[in-house]
């Protein structure tokens, strides 16, 4: 299908008043990505040329993770909640653009996988009109049921349109449409809304495109994909799910869990072979990790990478904009933040590394602590090769190391060492009274210059 265009209409109006938040249900996340997010990168996945999102008005946060993840995508707001079919023409001007595929599909149905999706287009690729994602449901009251007669989708009819007859049909509507581009619009104006909550039901389309003579069809998928999102007890059930399968695809590929059910991962994590996890990992979206690693229980992982042969942990934070080289050492309650370790670096215990960039074979002790933050600004910390830095050392930034320096335990450094340098920096203790609360201050007030300086710029 990669010669047929496709127009991908995601339905994000609702609010989720049941999931009592503040925040749009279609925001939530699961494994780390929004629920919105996760259909849209299916339908992309899929084939998916174009994307208009139907959102709610005032919801620009929806808005604005729409285009983070699709920046080319149309959006449409929805003043008033008349319906699905109501929803879907407030795309009708990215609709007559003439595409041969029209997926319809919702935001709170973050399990539908790009496989399915493609499904749906290849019913349209087979002359379907209208292409409708049903489901055998284990216990079909409340969803609406695919009527077939012949061998063919007749309709679909919902559950308070539904004769007694009816509601004993399994095959059940999972709410997803794929639409032949040429018909669509024609179908879509044709529908009323003549039922018992006075609605332009979607599901209408299927009885309208037979009465046409037009072809209808069926695909098929396990009812767990379909499983949409209104509160967060199914929030919590749908991560179960996403986070099965991750787990699933991840050992498939070479990674060892000890205690799968205990292993969180994120949309977007990636394993080289021979991966070891022990229990209780987390990883947050952004991490790619390379052969022979080993992560080590209760360690947290985001927005790295780990290098072929690492050992993290156990108990370790890896954090954004980190990148952990060949066989380097992080152990326990080890803090990594925007921080490159060369190399058979070491960090084993204790330490705070922030702003850092560490040679190759290099020790940082137990109680090293990069002091990268002044009150007000970040400043980096360079650490050549094969340095030897002792315990409870305070290194102040900014601050450059040479290759092969020795940093005596206990020592504040705030001065560069060269290379090859004997370095200690042990002080008697001494007071200037006043002092301490006038830098205190003084940084306050830049931050809030920088803070307003921002703010202008955004504004």
């Amino acid at each position: 299908m990669t010669d047929r265009t496709c127009l991908s209409i995601v339905l994000a109006a609702g609010e989720g008043t049941r999931m009592k938040s503040m925040r749009p249900k279609v925001l939530h996340e699961v494994a780390g990505l929004s629920m919105v997010g996760h259909v849209l990168r299916a339908v992309a996945e899929a084939g998916g040329t174009a994307a208009a999102v139907v959102v709610g008005p005032d919801r620009e946060d929806v808005a604005a993770e729409a285009r983070r993840l699709k920046p080319d995508a149309s959006i449409h707001v929805q003043s008033e909640r008349l319906g699905t079919a109501h929803a879907v023409l407030h795309a009708e001007s990215e609709i007559a653009r003439g595409f041969d595929d029209v997926i319809v599909a919702f935001g709170d149905t973050p399990l539908v996988t790009s496989e399915t999706f493609a499904r749906l287009r290849a019913a349209l690729a087979d002359g379907a009109a209208v292409a409708v994602l049903g489901f055998e449901a284990a216990d079909p009251f409340g969803y609406g049921r695919l009527v077939m007669e012949g061998g063919a989708l007749a309709a679909i009819v919902e559950e308070k349109e539904a004769s007694a007859a009816q509601r004993t049909i399994t095959l059940c509507n999972g709410g997803l449409m794929a639409l032949a581009g040429g018909t669509a619009l024609p179908l879509l104006k044709s529908i009323g809304n003549a039922n018992a909550k006075g609605e332009f039901y979607l599901t209408d389309a299927v009885a309208l495109a037979r009465a046409e003579g037009l072809s209808t069809a069926v695909v098929l998928a396990p009812e767990e994909e379909v499983r949409g999102v209104n509160d967060r007890l199914q929030l919590a059930e749908v991560e179960a799910i996403a986070q099965a399968r991750l787990r699933a695809a991840a050992m498939r590929g070479g990674v060892t869990m000890t205690a799968p059910e205990t292993v969180f991962l994120a949309f977007d994590t990636q394993f080289g072979r021979d991966v070891t996890l022990e229990p209780h990992v987390v990883f947050g979206p952004g991490v790619a990790v390379a052969d022979d690693v080993t992560i080590r229980a209760y360690s947290h992982l985001a927005g790295c990478v780990v290098d072929r042969g690492a050992i993290i942990g156990p108990f370790a934070r890896i954090r954004p904009k980190s990148r952990i080289g060949e066989k380097v050492h992080i152990g326990n309650f080890v803090e990594v933040n925007r921080t490159t370790m060369a190399a058979k670096a070491e960090a084993n215990h204790l330490a705070y590394l922030g702003d850092a960039t560490i040679g190759e074979g290099t020790n940082i002790g137990a109680g090293t602590i990069t002091c990268n933050f002044d009150g007000a600004d970040k400043h980096p910390t360079v650490i050549g090769r094969d340095v030897f830095v002792g315990s409870n050392s305070t290194l102040v930034a900014p601050l450059t190391i040479g290759d092969e320096v020795l940093i005596a335990a206990g020592s504040t450094i705030t001065l560069d060492a060269k290379e090859g340098a004997l370095v200690f920096g042990r002080a008697k203790q001494a007071g200037l009274p006043g002092r301490g609360a006038e830098m205190i201050r003084a940084n306050k007030v830049r931050r809030a210059a920088r803070k307003a300086k921002e703010e202008a710029a955004k504004g």
